[in-house]
């Protein structure tokens, strides 16, 4: 059977191994964009509303932490938490906490310099209004952030992609463990190097299928809210 057919046929009858996987990447992958996004949305935020000295170079190095190398955080999250390391006594390497914690170190940084622009490109706006109406900064982070909601969007799906098609720090700390720690884009790189085509091959399937389900669900909302905010 051509492993195109194969792969079909897994993910069709509901392959257990194949679909025990893909829960835990979501589950992965999702935590890691919310954390993410508590942490970046109100930071680029109060980045893009507040006045400082040194915010510029804060601002090119918020820029280029967008393409921090994983493997340098899968290092950093593995020396962090190994037992040698500060947090070595949580017990977490090589568990599904341990990988979000580097997805979320990778996709904070996306979340939060795409959300300071579009904070940014808003405050330009309503920066008159805001003012004259003597609205304190904090009130400000919360009207903006409100008011871009549906811009946001963007930002969070971008984080949520760079985190479902993370490969090597995941790996780093979470070690791949089969029925552990495997995520689909871990298996789909072990199971092609062992020559395990259908099952990467099915993997790779559902994970473009809900990459692009995430995106057109968050098309829709953005749409469906900025015609009722009309």
């Amino acid at each position: 059977m051509p492993e195109n057919t194969s792969a079909l046929h897994l993910v069709l009858t509901g392959d257990p191994a194949l679909f025990a996987i893909v829960r835990l990447s979501l589950m992965v992958s999702l935590s890691a964009a919310l954390f993410a996004a508590l942490i970046g949305v109100p930071l680029g935020a109060l980045i893009a509303l507040t006045r400082f000295r040194g915010k510029e170079p804060v601002i090119v190095i918020l820029n280029a932490l967008m393409g921090l190398p994983p493997v340098a955080v899968g290092l950093a999250v593995y020396l962090t938490l190994s037992r040698s390391g500060p947090l070595g006594s949580w017990s977490l390497l090589f568990t599904p906490q341990a990988m979000v914690i580097a997805q979320t170190v990778l996709v904070t940084p996306i979340i939060a310099a795409l959300t300071r622009q579009t904070i940014e490109d808003l405050w330009i706006e309503y920066r008159d209004e805001l003012t004259a109406m003597n609205i304190g900064p904090l009130l400000r982070v919360r009207t903006l952030i409100w008011d871009a909601r549906f811009s946001l969007v963007t930002a969070l799906l971008a984080g949520f992609g760079r985190a479902a098609a993370e490969v090597g720090s995941i790996i780093i700390v979470g070690g791949n463990i089969e029925g552990f720690t495997r995520t689909m884009t871990t298996a789909i790189a072990l199971e092609t190097s062992k020559g395990n085509l259908p099952l990467a091959i099915g993997l790779g399937m559902v994970l473009i299928f809900i990459v692009i389900l995430i995106s057109a669900l968050a098309w829709g909302a953005r749409r469906a809210g900025e015609r009722f905010a009309r």
